[in-house]
C-alpha cells in the first residue's frame, strides 16, 4: 500500500520572520526537496517579446519577494491550499535571452516535463510571449483549452516588424495552433486605443468575447463571473493575466499601461468567482519592477498567483476525491 505523506507547506513564520530566508513563492518548499508537486509555481524570467518597456525578466523574484507576506489560509476560499495538496516552487527556467525561438522552445519543453509529472503549472513571467509555449504543453495533455485572458490589451495581433512570435501575439498563434477551444475564449479588462477597427473584427473571428474594464465597473463582478462560466462550460480552462489589466495605480510596474484599468480587488473577486471551473493552469505574467513603486505591482501579482494557486489546489484535490466537486467560497 502507498504511504500518504502529509504535504510539505510553507517555512513556519512563527520560527522565522518573513523577511529571512530564501525567497520561494509564498516561503514554499522547492521541488527538489519534496520530489514531486501536485501544483508547481515556476518561474520564466524572459521579456525579450516585450514591444514597449523591458524589465519583465526580473518579474518572478519579484513576485517571490513580494509573496513572503503571504499566509497558508484563504478564507474567500475557506481553503489551505498548501494542505490540500503539494505545492512547490520549480525554480526557473533559463532562456536564452538572444533567440525567441528557441526561448520558445525552452520553455514548452521545461512545462512539458513538469505537466508530465500530474503537476499543475502555476507561472510567473516573464512578458506575454510564454503563453504560447505553455498553451502548446497544456494542450498536448488535455486537448484545445477554454482561454480566460486578463489584459489591457488584446494579444492577437499578426506581427509586430514582421516577428511572430511576440508579446502582443501569443492568442492568435495560439487559435492558428489549433491550441484553443474557439467556442470558450474570454478578453476580460480590455481597454486603451487600438491600431485600427480590424483589429477587432479580427479578434471576434477567431471566437474570443470581450469583457472590457468599463464593462466590469458598469455590471459588477458577479454579473462578469456568472457570464464567463457560462461560456467556459466544463472545458478544461487556462487563464492567463497580464498584470497590466490593473488600472497603473494599481500596477505602475509594467511594460505597457493603460489608463482605466480594473482594481485589484475586482480582479481577485473574479478569480475567486472561478472556483468549481475545470482549471488546468495558469500564468501572471508582465511585472517589470524597475517601474514600481513599494512593490505595488508585485504584491498585487503574488496575490493574484495565490489565488491561482488556491484554486488549482481545489481542482488537483477534487480531482483526487479529497473535496466535492462544488467547493466554492463560502458565503
Amino acid at each position: 500500500m502507498t504511504e500518504l505523506r502529509r504535504p510539505l507547506g510553507p517555512v513556519d513564520s512563527s520560527l522565522v520572520p518573513r523577511f529571512a530566508g530564501p525567497a520561494t513563492f509564498a516561503r514554499l518548499p522547492r521541488l527538489d526537496e519534496v520530489g514531486r508537486a501536485d501544483v508547481a509555481v515556476l518561474g520564466v524570467p524572459f521579456d525579450s517579446g516585450v514591444s514597449y518597456r523591458p524589465g519583465a525578466r526580473f518579474g518572478p523574484s519579484a513576485v517571490r519577494e513580494a509573496s513572503r507576506l503571504l499566509r497558508p489560509y484563504h478564507p474567500a476560499l475557506d481553503v489551505s491550499p498548501f494542505e490540500l495538496v503539494q505545492v512547490a516552487d520549480a525554480g526557473d527556467i533559463a532562456c536564452n535571452p538572444f533567440d525567441i525561438g528557441q526561448a520558445i522552445e525552452t520553455v514548452e519543453h521545461a512545462a512539458g516535463e513538469l505537466l508530465d509529472t500530474g503537476a499543475r503549472l502555476l507561472t510567473i513571467g516573464g512578458d506575454h510571449t510564454i503563453a504560447l509555449p505553455l498553451l502548446r504543453a497544456v494542450a498536448r495533455r488535455h486537448g484545445p483549452v477554454a482561454l480566460l485572458h486578463f489584459d489591457a490589451h488584446l494579444d492577437t495581433w499578426d506581427t509586430y516588424f514582421g516577428a511572430e512570435y511576440t508579446h502582443g501575439t501569443p492568442f492568435r498563434r495560439a487559435v492558428e495552433e489549433g491550441l484553443l477551444d474557439t467556442e470558450a475564449l474570454s478578453h476580460v479588462g480590455t481597454r486603451g486605443p487600438l491600431y485600427d477597427r480590424r483589429d477587432l473584427r479580427d479578434d471576434r473571428r477567431m471566437g474570443f468575447g470581450v469583457v472590457t474594464s468599463a464593462d466590469v465597473m458598469r455590471q459588477g463582478v458577479d454579473e462578469v463571473v456568472a457570464a464567463l462560466k457560462q461560456r467556459i462550460g466544463d472545458r478544461p480552462l487556462y487563464v492567463s493575466v497580464d498584470i497590466d489589466v490593473l488600472d497603473p495605480a494599481h500596477a505602475p510596474g509594467t511594460g505597457t499601461p493603460e489608463a482605466g484599468g480594473l482594481t485589484s480587488r475586482e480582479l481577485l473577486e473574479i478569480m475567486r468567482g472561478l472556483a468549481g471551473t475545470e482549471l488546468v493552469g495558469a500564468d501572471v505574467v508582465e511585472v517589470a519592477p524597475a517601474y514600481d513603486h513599494a512593490e505595488i505591482t508585485s504584491v498585487a501579482a503574488s496575490h493574484v498567483a495565490y489565488d491561482l494557486v488556491s484554486l488549482l489546489a481545489l481542482r488537483g484535490a477534487h480531482d483526487a476525491g479529497s473535496v466535492p466537486a462544488d467547493a466554492s467560497p463560502s458565503p
